[in-house]
């Protein structure tokens, strides 16, 4: 009996050790299946396109690459690649786009100056040389281009004795005038070189000739760029500094601005209208019975559009749409036209979408003038009229290209 006892007790041990054993094994197994946390993908700070340049790829994670190119007229100065290391950093150096000097490498020789153009140079030759980079001997004869009346306009040679032969040049800006014995250093008048051999446009508007050098001007109204050549319109109501009186809107144009207050049309019969906006007039309330009244411009909406002179066409200018009131049916389909306005010809209005239509210019304008046209879109329900919208275009039209 006793050794029953013991055999059960045993038993009993050994039952209660194996499930123990178990139930670590089935821990040991759970973890091992979870595994460690996966970390997250290593990334590297995000990369901007230089300026005057291009930046391709957008994926800033380990081993990628993001890749950049300059603008026509620059040149990249670091790393046209950059990898993204596993330590969260790019590798090469950040690159810089600087623009391109083609006078750098000297080209013009015989004491020629280089002119830079976008792309290309110009060399300006002293008297007795001539060609592409002055590199013929030619008669001496004083250029056109040269300024030869007004002392300012005039500075003494730099020269030096180099194997028993003097050697004489001029700063940047300047050409040798006769011999170099006599030799007298003359401005280059830079304006007139580019406008006399149909080389780039140095300016936007207008060349003002310096000594040894140029600027450029933009007319009243404009504000030279940080380029140097280009002309950005004043923005005078956005800058108050309009003189437009109340109950009366400044609108910004080219050069200047225009004060301007639309009038609802005065009443006809019995088509009377109310202003709703300083730029939109609705119709009252129609009798039944009025046809006339019905087929009246439900809405007549005033707009107001500053262009360029000679501006590239076919180019669209104004969208119109439609646009259903909450709880009633929208109209099923719309017309469009050109219903009137003071230079007809310069412009088409097509449809661009089912519920939209646009004006396009298809003739240039040449500044300045100010256009009107009036452009309307009428609304049906099954085939019946509904109601109809005229939009009142202004457009004003600068004197310039820019």
């Amino acid at each position: 009996r006793q050794m029953q006892q013991l055999l059960k007790g045993q038993e009993t041990r050994f039952a209660e050790g194996l499930r123990v054993m178990k139930s670590r094994l089935s821990t040991l197994h759970a973890s091992l299946a979870k595994g460690p946390p996966t970390p997250p993908p290593a990334s590297c700070p995000a990369l901007e396109a230089p300026t005057d340049g291009k930046k391709f790829g957008t994926k800033y994670l380990v081993e990628h690459e993001v890749h950049f190119t300059c603008d026509p007229g620059f040149q990249l100065l670091g790393s046209s690649t950059r990898t993204c290391q596993a330590n969260g950093s790019w590798t090469g150096q950040e690159p810089r786009c600087t623009e391109i000097s083609e006078c750098s490498s000297s080209p013009c020789q015989n004491g020629g100056t280089c002119l830079e153009g976008l792309n290309q140079f110009k060399c300006l030759c002293p008297q007795q040389w001539t060609g592409a980079t002055c590199q013929y001997q030619a008669q001496m004869a004083p250029p056109a281009w040269s300024v030869t009346d007004d002392p300012a306009f005039s500075r003494q040679p730099r020269c030096a004795q180099i194997d028993q032969t003097q050697h004489c040049s001029c700063e940047p800006g300047f050409h040798m005038s006769g011999t170099a014995a006599s030799g007298l250093c003359q401005d280059l008048n830079e304006c007139e070189v580019y406008k006399r051999d149909g080389g780039p446009r140095l300016c936007a508007h207008a060349c003002v000739n310096l000594p040894g050098s140029y600027r450029c001007a933009c007319p009243g109204g404009y504000v030279l760029l940080g380029d140097g050549k280009s002309c950005e319109d004043i923005d005078e109501c956005a800058l108050s500094q309009d003189n437009c009186t109340r109950g009366t809107t400044c609108i910004n144009t080219g050069g200047g601005f225009q004060c301007v207050s639309p009038q609802c049309p005065p009443p006809t019969g019995n088509i009377t209208y109310v202003k709703t906006s300083p730029f939109q007039c609705e119709r009252n309330p129609c009798p039944m019975e009025s046809r006339s009244c019905h087929q009246a411009p439900k809405t007549i909406s005033f707009h107001y559009l500053p262009l360029p002179s000679n501006l590239l066409t076919p180019t669209p200018l104004f969208r119109m749409a439609t646009a259903a009131a909450p709880g009633r049916p929208g109209p099923d389909s719309l017309r469009f036209g050109i219903a009137g306005g003071n230079n007809r010809g310069h412009f088409v209005m097509q449809r661009s979408d089912r519920h939209t239509g646009e004006l396009i210019l298809v003739q240039s304008l040449q500044g300045p003038q100010t256009i009107q046209v009036d452009v309307d879109m009428s609304e049906y329900l099954d085939r019946v009229f509904q109601a109809k919208h005229v939009s009142r275009i202004t457009v004003f039209v600068s004197a310039y290209e820019f």
